[in-house]
């Protein structure tokens, strides 16, 4: 049975993730697609480090050439996020005729453009289900289920960090500082958690799911970005009063022909349905013109939830390489669209209003989903 080989840039969590998920499904594998996937090597930064997943019989090095240049190795994964020097290695395997897979959003919001580009020129897959939504198959599915629809709207909940806190706020009434300690004692949030927090996170997501609900590339620069710093236990009680809850939402929206992106903090109704995802979970809500709302929601990150959105990239490569066919953009919906400024966007808000000496104050206000 002919074996298809694979190299891992990265073995952290999500490297991890894929390891095992191979060693444990290699027979559904060998089932479905008619052969066997192996990691053959692994990239990491240092070889001494203590690893807690099974590596006999792979290679580990330090030298990512020893990857770009095994001729064995048809299929590589980059796991090892930061924008540097992942887009170079990136770049180097496409032009040596490897199919890549990644999860590394931050890359592909400020620089895919030129990877994808690459990737065709060099007819291979570029595939990266895994950078939106971690465990959720969004991206192929709006690629692929949408093709007949229209999509009006794409909103959700991208960031399972901010969602985490926002929930502990909700629920157990903690403070922010609290309700972060928690997370980054869980594990939730990193050390430094100011991509999360701040909606830097989820912008680069949401530019990556208009591109494919849209078919059009959204400069970051264009997204209003806030974060869930300045959310405050008082906030939370003001949107419960009046029947919302606050949640971080990503929206992608076509307005009078224009296309708007947008991440912040907003009300959302209870019995909505974003309402209700809590904790570290993620959702994403797409409303096409003809089939109308329809909700994807899953574990927005995590080893195996993660490693499985990659395994599937691979899965679908394989297929194409048996089919000789790869080359393919992962996808193909392009169309230009004019795309409003959203930090000038007027949207409909919540004011929230204390009366002090006779007077009322504007202390803060939220969009309304």
């Amino acid at each position: 049975m002919k074996i298809i080989k694979l190299g891992v840039i990265g073995l952290g969590t999500v490297g991890s993730g894929i390891v095992r998920i191979i060693q444990k499904n290699q027979q559904k594998i060998r089932e479905t697609r008619g052969c066997c996937i192996q990691v053959k090597t692994i990239v990491v930064a240092d070889r001494t480090k203590k690893r807690k997943v099974d590596l006999r019989g792979i290679k580990l090095t330090d030298q990512i050439n020893d990857l770009l240049y095994d001729n064995e190795i048809q299929i590589a994964i980059e796991v090892m996020g930061t924008i540097q020097p992942a887009q170079t290695y990136i770049e180097a395997l496409l032009k040596n005729g490897k199919n890549v897979i990644t999860a590394n959003k931050d890359l592909l919001a400020t620089n895919g453009s030129h990877l994808i580009k690459c990737a065709q020129q060099n007819h291979v897959n570029l595939s990266y289900e895994a950078s939106v939504a971690g465990g959720i198959p969004i991206l192929r599915t709006i690629s692929n289920s949408f093709t007949a629809d229209q999509i009006i709207e794409v909103s959700g909940i991208v960031n399972g960090t901010s969602n985490y806190i926002l929930t502990q706020m909700t629920e157990n009434h903690s403070t922010y500082r609290e309700a972060l300690h928690n997370a980054q004692a869980l594990g939730l949030a990193e050390h430094d958690p100011t991509n999360d927090v701040s909606g830097k996170d989820s912008a680069y997501k949401m530019a990556i799911l208009a591109e494919f609900a849209f078919g059009t590339t959204v400069p970051l620069e264009k997204i209003a970005v806030s974060g869930i710093e300045q959310v405050t236990k008082n906030d939370i009680l003001q949107a419960q009063k009046y029947g919302y809850t606050i949640k971080l939402i990503g929206q992608a929206k076509i307005l009078e022909d224009s296309l708007s992106v947008s991440v912040q903090p907003m009300f959302v109704k209870k019995g909505h349905p974003l309402a209700n995802i809590k904790d570290e979970n993620n959702a994403v809500l797409v409303t096409g013109a003809s089939v109308g709302e329809i909700l994807f929601y899953g574990a927005g990150a995590g080893e195996l939830p993660t490693a499985n959105s990659i395994l599937s990239d691979v899965i679908a490569t394989i297929k194409d390489i048996q089919l000789n066919i790869t080359g393919s953009k992962f996808n193909n919906f392009s169309r230009t669209t004019n795309i409003i400024d959203a930090n000038k966007e007027y949207s409909k808000n919540f004011l929230r209003r204390k009366e002090r000496s006779n007077k009322l104050y504007l202390n803060s206000s939220y969009p309304i989903l």
